[in-house]
């Protein structure tokens, strides 16, 4: 193992152009094969997230990579999420009761274009664009590609194969195609799909509800989310089952249906969306799904990362925070200098796949609670006690969202053991009316409750333990 050995990734996406930015600042050769066109001169991501949320873990492998300032350039900060009712109300909630903690959409194709520009500088990267992998030779390192243009079918080889090619990722399918090793996959969709909306901006080119926020609009069976654009409008994206409920992808298949649920549902929305039934019958509607394998590793040979090795479904905003921090992880483990590329290959995954696994968990749990529960009063109480301590004690209490979005510090695991305990160890306290919101603490008085769930937090925690959860 050294900077002589070629490597090749396949999928010019976020991670995988991250990925090669970092190899080749370690001065390792890489190709990058990717199957679509060239992002930044052709309009590639028809059907995908336009925008993404961008949290410390992001942060972290760009500042690493030292390209965090092109990406705080095309940021629009979200400060808590804004939700509606059906009658058109709106109450704000926060996400950390720290001053200074926000999340913040940005374009998936201009951050992407960035990486790929910064990739593109150093001599020692070549990109291949229209080149669509058809499956790997796992035991010799051999990729098969075609021209997407020309047609040609021909092979790659390099030292070391890295699939970073997504939920689809044609590497881990051929690690059970070839069946050369225990391969374990699974592939778990929601019964709810999502379709990409827009509200565009006003006459004047501006946004014509609040940048502040990432907006929402729940309502048990479905919900509409809204994150805004740099250009002036927001990018708006529907939750709904396939064929459940009332309403359902299987049953909206009118223009009057379509207006109808709309109008019933999320009539605020619906006076900003002009172009709802255009985009409503063309826009692609597209599934949710979580990816989970083992190992993500051959021999000294191939490795899986991002979403080829874990995707999961967007509802933590952590999908690209989660592969950023892939790279974080990889790159420390090359710092090792563990003598062979299988050495780091499988310490790089008993380091992180526990975190990968909590963080898909997570995303499930949070799409339950952004669908159901952000306008359940219970809920609300919950969130308000948690940002006054916060905000209270700043270095102390960290509610499980904030240890997940912006403790870089804390590993997804160790967020969602602790975050779920201390969730449980508040409700309790709620349910028994030992603290509620309408008592308007003081600083001394929130320090006691503190103190209480602290306590209940151990005690589960221990409990859990002893239970083997």
């Amino acid at each position: 193992m050294n900077s002589n050995d070629s490597i090749l990734i396949i999928g010019a996406g976020l991670c995988g152009s991250l990925l090669a930015l970092r190899l080749a600042q370690r001065g390792f050769k890489v190709d990058i094969f990717e199957s679509r066109p060239d992002l930044r001169k052709v309009d590639i991501d028809a059907g995908r997230s336009i925008n993404l949320a961008l949290s410390d873990r992001g942060f972290r492998a760009l500042r690493m990579c030292k390209v965090d300032h092109l990406a705080k350039e095309i940021c629009i900060p979200m400060y808590g999420r804004l939700v509606h009712d059906r009658e058109g109300n709106t109450f704000e909630s926060s996400y950390s009761g720290r001053k200074g903690e926000y999340i913040n959409s940005i374009s998936r194709s201009d951050l992407n274009g960035i990486l790929l520009t910064e990739a593109d500088k150093h001599e020692r990267v070549d990109i291949h664009f229209n080149q669509y992998c058809q499956r790997v030779d796992i035991e010799n390192n051999v990729a098969f590609f075609q021209d997407a243009e020309t047609k040609k079918i021909y092979t790659v080889e390099a030292d070391v194969v890295i699939g970073s090619d997504g939920a689809g990722s044609s590497l881990r399918k051929s690690y059970y195609a070839e069946r050369k090793f225990l391969f374990s996959f699974s592939q778990n969709f929601l019964n709810h799909g999502y379709k990409e909306l827009e509200i565009p901006a006003d006459a004047n080119g501006k946004h014509q509800i609040d940048t502040t926020f990432l907006h929402i609009w729940p309502r048990g069976d479905y919900m509409l989310i809204a994150l805004p654009n740099q250009d002036g409008s927001f990018t708006v994206t529907l939750f709904l089952s396939f064929d459940e409920g009332k309403y359902n992808f299987n049953n909206l298949t009118s223009n009057k249906a379509v207006i109808q649920f709309f109008e019933e549902e999320f009539p605020d929305a619906l006076r900003v969306i002009p172009n709802i039934i255009e985009e409503f019958n063309n826009n692609p509607t597209a599934t949710l799904g979580t990816v989970k394998c083992h190992p993500w590793y051959y021999r000294d040979k191939t490795l899986l990362i991002g979403d080829a090795a874990h995707a999961i479904v967007p509802f933590y905003g952590q999908g690209m925070n989660a592969s950023f921090e892939d790279v974080v992880v990889f790159d420390s483990i090359l710092d090792q200098n563990l003598g062979s590329w299988e050495e780091v290959f499988r310490t790089y995954q008993k380091v992180r796949k526990q975190n990968t696994d909590a963080i898909a968990d997570l995303a499930i749990d949070n799409f339950y609670e952004m669908r159901d529960h952000v306008a359940n009063p219970l809920f609300k109480e919950k969130r308000k006690i948690e940002m006054d301590l916060e905000e209270h004690f700043p270095d102390v209490y960290f509610s499980k969202y904030s240890m997940v979005t912006f403790r870089e510090d804390v590993s997804y695991h160790e967020a969602m053991v602790r975050g779920r305990a201390q969730d449980k160890a508040l409700l309790n306290l709620i349910a028994d009316q030992e603290v509620s919101t309408s008592l308007n603490m003081t600083k001394e008085e929130l320090e006691i409750v503190l103190d209480k769930i602290n306590e209940e937090t151990e005690e589960i925690l221990r409990e859990d333990k002893i239970a083997g959860l």
